[in-house]
């Protein structure tokens, strides 16, 4: 009886004062908006100065002196639409501002909005224009003036929801200047249509060291840390001393590394995300900037463009090879880079928060510790690909049917324009049985047998409110027909008719789960410059390269070549293994790097003294081999 009298009254409350609440918060921000003040929603006591409106909970609505933001160099831009123009967005009628959210992990916070009330969804409220990743990951949006007002009331009443996932922590209203908006719709290209998930907003970013294939997989990192750090620490120290940096446990090298990496970042038009407390990474730049020709898409919530492919406890390399040629032949392969996932990493290693993609392609039974973690994944936000696995989750199921079996059939696939396409694939002989009727919303059936039964073979499954979600396939989609498992001729024939639908099937699939499949060219390679902010340093490292090299400036090693030159000769070609290193610095110039600026926020005494700079390289892990 208490606890249904409390009930009661607590909706009576928000019958008589709720909608004035909201009414509250859309009048003050009509009325003030034209004056030089800023509207904060926030979870914290108001600062000194600050006037308070409204209080709901442990959130206010307050206003202050007003927030400028003039210089976005350390922002990434979002694709910005045609409608949306500096002289639009400064008009009086829209509203900039900045919403900063949190991993529900920062403040142990396991569920996202209040299921029982009426969802806000951020993206449909504004059009973002550049983002900040980090803790807290900062968006910067423009929306209308009652737009503004129903995202505010929306945090207020706890019904907010980020489309990464996170958790909405403070909305505060800015004022940008007109130079810096231009600058950022200058740097974003403008496009017809902005998708509106906004899993799939494309940041507009510029290849910096490397290409889609440069990005590093943590999964790496450990036994790469040692090699890289005594390749820094005998350049150091010198040829004679060998003193390795334990960059994984030692506190003052983690430092070292840190204020490098910081100073990297401040001089970098590139948009470097922030380093985890706990990893000392040495992640190269994300390309989180656009490629003069075309676009890359990336997830918001900041994932490492990697792609990881699952074969169980099947460690055959030419499975891994078959897997990943096919997809490479589908996506952006200069956006992404494909890793296999073994079994003992999959409770080991930190891929559920540095992967996009993971493709599992075994008909092997999933562990149940595998499973946990794969579903950790989802809920995170990260997308799955199932080729034929037993891999299954809320509602659908894995059923074998024995009309069906291990064979060639038709199948018939509906596309996101609805209009279908009939080809014939290798089928695993299971297919899936239909969802429950409370989790059929997340269920949607994309590809049927053309059978009697109609039996389901392809399924797409959402998971949670992260943008979490799975296409699982029961056709071997990564098998052409000449498969061993291909036992007759007119099987052959079937899927060899099929093989050009059986691409198209597939980007369709990963167009789905947020991948990029449109080919670009790669951009061409560029020389390196060997770089010093102490000039001292500079010269005494040319000394020691005069005893390193062979007579044509040659340092060979078994991967890459680097051959030493005062400048740019345009008769010594760039090539994956010979790699020319321009020694004279007054010939360095480029837009995307500050040697000046560099120099100003570096704070160590050995590291960093030395770099090797380059704007489009395949990869810099090979650099300083040998």
């Amino acid at each position: 009886a208490p606890a249904m009298l409390i009930t009661l009254c607590y909706l009576y409350l928000w019958a008589r004062w709720g909608p004035r609440s909201a009414a509250l918060v859309r009048s003050t921000v009509r009325r003030l908006h034209r004056s030089r003040c800023s509207f904060t929603f926030c979870a914290r006591q108001p600062h000194p100065g600050e006037r308070v409106w409204l209080r709901v909970g442990g959130k206010v609505f307050c206003t202050g002196e007003a927030q400028f933001l003039d210089d976005l160099n350390r922002w990434s831009a979002l694709l910005i639409s045609p409608a949306i123009y500096p002289e639009k967005l400064l008009a009086a009628e829209h509203i900039a501002f900045v919403t900063e959210s949190i991993s529900a992990q920062t403040e142990n916070l396991q569920r996202g909005p209040d299921s029982s009330k009426e969802i806000v969804k951020w993206s449909d409220f504004c059009s973002p224009l550049a983002y900040k990743p980090g803790e807290p990951f900062k968006l910067i949006a423009e929306a209308s003036v009652d737009n503004f007002s129903s995202l505010g009331i929306a945090f207020l009443e706890d019904r907010l929801q980020m489309d990464n996932g996170m958790v909405p922590h403070r909305i505060v209203s800015v004022h940008l200047q007109e130079s810096a908006l231009k600058e950022l719709a200058q740097e974003a290209p403008s496009v017809k249509e902005r998708s509106a998930d906004m899993d799939a907003v494309t940041p507009a970013g510029k290849s910096g060291l490397g290409r889609g294939e440069e990005e590093k997989s943590k999964l790496e990192e450990g036994r790469e840390h040692e090699d890289e750090a005594s390749s820094v620490s005998d350049k150091e120290t010198g040829a004679g001393d060998h003193h390795h940096l334990h960059l994984s446990s030692c506190h003052e090298c983690l430092q070292l590394e840190n204020s490098t990496i910081e100073s990297v970042k401040f001089a970098s038009a590139e948009n470097i995300p922030e380093l985890p407390d706990d990893c000392s990474s040495k992640e190269e730049e994300q390309e989180d900037e656009c490629l003069e020709k075309g676009m890359k898409r990336t997830n918001l919530a900041g994932k490492p463009p990697n792609i990881l492919i699952y074969l169980g406890s099947e460690a055959a390399k030419a499975r891994f090879e078959q897997v990943k040629s096919i997809l490479r032949e589908c996506i952006d392969a200069e956006s992404y880079t494909i890793y296999q996932l073994h079994q003992e990493q999959v409770l080991r290693d930190p891929w559920v928060d540095n992967s996009l993609l993971l493709v599992i392609a075994t008909e092997e039974p999933i562990p149940e510790g595998s499973h946990k973690q794969f579903m950790k994944f989802l809920s995170k936000g990260g997308k799955i690909l199932g080729f034929s696995s037993s891999f299954a989750f809320g509602g659908v199921r894995v059923k074998r049917k024995n009309k069906v079996g291990k064979a060639v059939h038709e199948l018939v696939v509906s596309k996101k324009d609805s209009t279908e396409v009939k080809l014939n694939l290798l089928v695993s002989g299971c297919v899936f049985e239909e969802g429950m009727k409370e989790d059929a919303s997340r269920v949607k059936t994309l590809s049927r047998l053309n059978n009697a039964d109609k039996d389901p073979v392809i399924v797409h499954v959402t998971c949670g409110s992260s943008g979490g979600e799975a296409i699982l396939s029961q056709a071997h989609l990564e098998l052409d027909s000449n498969s061993v498992d291909v036992q007759t001729e007119e099987d052959f024939n079937l899927l060899k008719l099929s093989n050009s639908k059986r691409y198209e099937v597939l980007r369709e699939l990963l167009t789905c789960l947020g991948l990029s499949c449109e080919c670009r060219e790669a951009p061409v390679l560029t020389p390196l410059h060997l770089l010093s902010p102490d000039e001292e340093i500079h010269l005494a490292f040319l000394k020691w390269l005069e005893g390193n090299v062979d007579s044509e400036g040659l340092r060979a090693s078994s991967k890459v070549s680097l051959k030493f030159v005062t400048s740019c000769e345009p008769r010594v070609e760039v090539t994956p293994s010979l790699m020319p290193v321009i020694t004279a610095m007054g010939s360095f110039s480029s837009p995307h790097f500050s040697l000046q600026t560099y120099q100003q926020h570096l704070q160590t005494k050995k590291l960093g003294k030395i770099l090797l700079f380059t704007e489009v390289t395949t990869t810099t892990m090979n650099l300083l081999d040998g």
